[in-house]
C-alpha cells in the first residue's frame, strides 16, 4: 500500500466510516447520554416560572452534584463580600418609600426602629379608608459593611389574611396543577403582596401542611410559619399538639433564629447544622425571613450580601421577637408590593430595587411555593 493509501484509509476511519467496534461503541455511549439528557431537558421545560440558571443548577443537584454545587457557592459568596465603607447597597422600591398620607390612620405600637439606622416606618399599602395595611423601613444590620441595607415590610394583620400555595414542584414535584401555582385570579383585587417561601423541602428538613392535609410530615421542633383560620399567622417552634382544629396552614424552614426578641445561640458558628450546611450562614448573599413582633404584626425581613448573623440582626432591629429563616441567594428572594387593592392587580412594586426577580413573579405560574396576603374583604 502506498503512502497517499495509507493516508486515505487513516482518514477514512478518522472521518469516513468507522470501523464496526467504533461504531458500537459510539452507540453504548449514545445510549448512556439519553435519560440524563431527557431528565435534563424535562428540568428546562418543567412547568412553573424559573430561571435557565435556576433549572440548571437544580437539575445538577439533583442528579449527585449538591456537595460540588455547595462547595462552589460557599467558595464564591464567603470571598465576594461587600465593601466595608461607602453608599448603600440598595434602595426601598419606588412606590415604597413614600410618607404616610394625610388621611392615614396609623397603626399603634409599630416598633421602634433604630436611631443609628436613620430610618422609619413608611406607609406602602392603604385600603380605601386610609388604614394602612403594609409599612416599609429601611435597615442598617451590619457594622462592619455599612452599605449593606436590608429592608422590612411590616403587616399589621388585624386587616389581612396570609394564604399558604404550592408551585408546581415544591412542596412535592406535580403536587400543584400549573392552573394554580400562582395567585388566584379571584383573590387579585384584594391582593397586598406576595413573598417567597423557604428553602425547597428536601432541603429544609420540615414539613408542610395545608387545609387538614400534611403533604409533609411536620417535624417536632422546625421553625414554622403557621397560619389560622381568621387569616393571621404566627412564627414558633412546632410541638404535635400545636396542629389543632384552628390551624389551616403551616410551612416549616429550620429552625428558629430570633427567640424571645434575642438571636438564637449557635448563629455565628459552624457547628450546629440548625440552619442548612454547615458554612451557608457564613455566605454573603441574598437572604430573607419572617416573624412576628410583640404586638403580633407580622414582619418579613429581606437583603443582599447579608450573612445568617446580620440577617437575624436585621429582624430583631425591625421587631422581630421570633423568627425564622426563608429562602437564599439570588432569584430565590422576592417580596413584591401591589399598593392600595384594585381590581385590577397586574403590577407590582418590588421591596427592594435591586431583587433579582419579576414584581410579577407569583402572578404567573411558579415552581416553588410562596406566601400571598389579601385583605380581609376577600371572599
Amino acid at each position: 500500500m502506498t503512502r497517499a493509501h495509507r493516508s486515505a484509509a487513516l482518514w477514512r476511519r478518522l472521518i469516513g466510516v468507522p470501523s464496526r467496534g467504533f461504531r458500537i461503541a459510539l452507540l453504548l455511549v449514545a445510549l448512556m447520554l439519553v435519560p440524563p439528557g431527557v431528565s435534563f431537558a424535562e428540568a428546562m421545560t418543567y412547568p412553573g416560572q424559573a430561571s435557565v440558571s435556576v433549572r440548571a443548577v437544580e437539575w445538577v443537584r439533583e442528579h449527585g452534584g449538591g456537595g460540588l454545587v455547595d462547595r462552589a457557592e460557599n467558595w464564591w459568596y464567603t470571598r465576594n463580600g461587600p465593601p466595608s465603607v461607602g453608599r448603600p447597597l440598595d434602595q426601598l422600591g419606588p412606590a415604597l418609600a413614600q410618607p404616610p398620607a394625610r388621611h392615614h390612620h396609623r397603626v399603634d405600637n409599630l416598633p421602634a426602629l433604630p436611631h443609628h439606622s436613620g430610618s422609619k416606618w413608611l406607609v406602602a399599602s392603604t385600603d380605601a379608608a386610609g388604614h394602612a395595611l403594609l409599612y416599609t423601613a429601611l435597615l442598617h444590620p451590619d457594622p462592619r459593611h455599612i452599605p449593606v441595607v436590608a429592608a422590612a415590610a411590616l403587616i399589621p394583620q388585624s386587616r389581612t389574611v396570609l394564604h399558604l400555595n404550592a408551585g408546581t414542584r415544591e412542596p412535592v414535584v406535580g403536587g400543584q396543577p400549573s392552573s394554580r401555582s400562582m395567585v388566584p385570579t379571584s383573590d387579585r383585587p384584594y391582593l397586598i403582596a406576595a413573598f417567597n417561601a423557604g428553602f425547597k423541602m428536601k432541603d429544609s428538613g420540615g414539613g408542610w401542611y395545608s387545609d387538614g392535609r400534611q403533604v409533609l410530615p411536620l417535624g417536632e421542633g422546625f421553625a414554622s410559619l403557621v397560619i389560622h383560620r381568621d387569616g393571621h399567622a404566627t412564627v414558633q417552634e412546632w410541638h404535635r399538639a400545636d396542629l389543632g382544629p384552628d390551624v389551616v396552614a403551616v410551612r416549616q424552614n429550620l429552625h428558629l433564629v430570633v427567640s424571645g426578641g434575642a438571636l438564637a445561640a449557635g448563629l455565628g458558628s459552624s457547628g450546629s447544622h440548625l440552619w442548612g450546611t454547615s458554612k451557608n450562614q457564613f455566605q454573603f448573599t441574598w437572604r430573607s425571613g419572617v416573624g412576628t413582633d410583640a404586638t403580633g404584626h407580622l414582619i418579613y425581613v429581606a437583603g443582599r450580601d447579608l450573612t445568617l448573623h446580620s440577617l437575624a440582626l436585621a429582624m430583631t432591629e425591625a421587631g422581630i421577637t421570633t423568627g425564622m429563616e426563608l429562602d437564599m441567594h439570588p432569584q430565590m428572594v422576592s417580596f413584591t408590593s401591589f399598593g392600595t387593592p384594585t381590581r385590577a392587580a397586574n403590577a407590582g412594586t418590588r421591596l427592594l430595587r435591586s431583587i433579582p426577580t419579576p414584581a410579577s413573579r407569583y402572578l404567573v405560574p411558579d415552581q416553588r411555593d410562596f406566601f400571598y396576603l389579601t385583605t380581609k374583604a376577600a371572599p
